[in-house]
């Protein structure tokens, strides 16, 4: 039978409109993995591809990753056939005489995170997943987990998974040292910012880890712990302050800011919403909450993300490796599934009686100081804005962190081959080359500062050039200005937003002096030379680059830059097909006056909260 990318995705077809679509959605998705459950339940092993982790983790991360959404599920009061594989799993998995033996955790390990959904589990259902365990199961159970907690945590949101374990462990009254999680409470502490905002611990990185994890894991225990009101009043308070900023992060369609790591997790994007809904916080009017959450889990519903037999990929919007990071094995994708948080919410809750709202987005910018950002809104997108992020740790940090703009509708793409400047996307991104080979694009920055609705960067391609880069909204375009000091000739590729390319190059692509313009059935992507003598091109890009569309067109501006000081003004805009992306190519904005910029800056500009941690290598 011929692939079908649509049918293969569980979700297609559903209407994710009601509890009862969402409860069959999460079935759906987990009815493929049945046949991989190892012979002694504890091991759910998917394909052969790797992750830096050794197998056995890899395994306790397919077995246990399902258990965000069916926890919630069963504590909802829905049936669920296969408790039993779970319970042997349990036991034979923390046996450690048994062959299905997860690994006794020696440090910081993958193991630790995939606990804390255990312990989650172990709290919310102690019926069905201890009580029936017989004694022996019982005690090395509790033995592996405390004894994996008694080693570090990663210095970051893995903080988490300590406090959730021990919640499983409280509720079924086995003894363990309770300073342990106090200090990570307290070291939780640390990373929180303002507004709702937090850092994923002290680097300069401020992503979708804030919702799917920081958030995530404090709303459900600020509705779980019992006698911490002060600290559960604050997890509730910084959420409803959260909510009304992230909100920017998605569009009217459901779809979220492609941006950051761990990208292949999905639609955990949309876990907050759920979580707020669990935690009873009504930050939104719960008709509006449950529109967030509803069109997030009905825009994945639609894109080709699971491979023929039911299983999702990892990837974003369609199978794809080029993308993923070192720790991502075959069950990572499964963390998808803190989406369905609120069916441990009885029908009842209003969250699930409330009537859906349409989003209500108007085109006016949104500043977001904390993750250096400037949030717009098109149709059917969302636009940031981004100066003041860095990862050097991640494979393509640069692509997920430092471009100068991201997308829902438009993805970004990663660069599949480093050394073919000819042949690189440089969607949102200014690559610069000294021979035409090799290229450098921004990394991390020296200065980030944020005015008003504009963003100021400084940042070193290489230790003797020097870039300033100051972007500027101008719904639905937005201006680029960099002025790039140089002691050398050097060679510039500045691309836009990426759109889906159509099988037989059946697009129009339109390469002039100072403009490049790519128009397919459905979207209309645009770059202007403002500034800077620069030709323009249609680019096709390297198939399985951009993370929404396996082909791509990228509009991009070359050019040569002499040794020197010279001045590049960039317009970028995608839109729709129609009439309105006809008429904004007509309607190409003024290059904005550097002086003036400037003074701005001098008067008003303030550091971006993610630059304000110590470079780290």
């Amino acid at each position: 039978m011929t692939y079908d990318p649509a049918t293969a995705n569980p979700l297609f077809g559903n209407p994710l409109k009601t509890r009862d679509d969402v409860e069959k959605g999460l079935r759906d998705l987990f009815q493929p993995l049945l046949p991989y459950f190892s012979e002694g339940g504890a091991r759910v092993r998917l394909d052969g591809a790797g992750a830096h982790f050794d197998r056995a983790a890899a395994d306790l991360e397919g077995f246990a990753r399902p258990l965000w959404g069916l926890t919630p599920l069963a504590a909802g009061g829905a049936e669920f056939d296969h408790w039993e594989i779970y319970r042997q799993g349990l036991a034979n998995g923390t046996d450690p005489e048994h062959a299905e033996y997860w690994g006794t955790v020696n440090g910081t390990d993958q193991r630790q995170v995939e606990l804390a959904a255990i312990g989650f589990t172990l709290k919310m259902l102690p019926h069905l997943v201890w009580e029936p365990l017989p004694q022996k199961a019982k005690d090395n159970l509790a033995a592996y987990l405390k004894h994996a907690r008694t080693f570090d945590y990663a210095d970051n949101n893995w903080k988490f998974f300590r406090i959730l374990v021990d919640l499983g462990l409280e509720e079924c009254r086995v003894e363990f040292d309770r300073s342990y999680t106090e200090k990570y409470l307290e070291e939780l502490e640390g990373f929180y910012l303002d507004g709702g905002w937090y850092r994923d611990g002290n680097v300069r990185r401020i992503d979708h880890y804030i919702p799917f994890a920081m958030h995530f894991y404090g709303l459900i225990y600020a509705k779980l712990a019992k006698g911490d009101d002060k600290r559960v009043a604050d997890y509730k308070q910084r959420a409803r302050e959260f909510a009304q900023d992230i909100q920017h992060w998605f569009d009217e369609d459901g779809g979220t800011l492609v941006f950051g790591r761990s990208l292949t997790y999905r639609f955990a994007c949309g876990g907050f919403w759920g979580a707020l809904a669990f935690a009873d916080v009504e930050a939104m009017p719960w008709g509006v909450i449950k529109g967030h959450f509803l069109r997030h889990l009905r825009w994945w519903s639609k894109l080709p993300i699971a491979h023929g037999n039911g299983v999702l990929s990892i990837g974003y919007g369609y199978p794809n490796l080029f993308m993923s990071e070192s720790y991502n094995s075959a069950g990572s994708p499964y963390w998808a599934l803190k989406a369905f948080l609120p069916l441990a919410l009885p029908a009842d809750h209003p969250f699930w009686t409330a009537e859906e709202v349409e989003a209500d987005f108007d085109d006016a910018p949104v500043p977001l100081k904390h993750p250096g950002m400037v949030s717009f809104h098109t149709p059917g997108n969302v636009v940031a804005l981004s100066s003041g992020q860095q990862n050097w740790q991640m494979r393509h940090g640069a692509e997920k962190y430092a471009k100068f703009v991201y997308s829902s509708r438009y993805g970004f793409s990663v660069e599949v081959d480093e050394r073919a400047y000819h042949s690189g996307a440089f969607d949102g991104a200014l690559a610069l080359s000294d021979d035409g080979r090799h290229y450098r694009v921004r990394e991390t920055n020296e200065v980030a500062q944020i005015a008003g609705d504009k963003l100021h960067a400084v940042w070193k391609p290489w230790s003797d050039v020097t870039v300033e880069t100051w972007l500027v909204p101008a719904n639905p375009w937005h201006i680029r200005v960099h002025r790039i000091t140089t002691p050398r000739a050097l060679h510039g590729t500045e691309g836009g937003f990426a759109i889906d390319r159509a099988e037989f190059n059946a697009d129009t692509y339109i390469d002039e002096k100072g403009r490049g313009v790519a128009k397919s059935k459905t979207d209309v992507s645009a770059i202007v030379c403002l500034a800077g003598g620069r030709d323009g091109r249609a680019f096709r890009t390297l198939p399985n680059s951009n993370l929404i569309f396996s082909k791509a067109i990228v509009p991009q501006l070359h050019g040569d830059i002499p040794a020197g000081t010279t001045v590049l003004v960039t317009a970028a805009m995608a839109l729709p097909t129609g009439l309105d992306a006809e008429a904004a190519l007509d309607a190409v904005p003024a290059a904005p006056n550097i002086a003036e910029l400037e003074a701005l800056f001098a008067r008003e500009g303030v550091d971006v909260s993610a630059i304000l941690v110590p470079e780290r290598f």
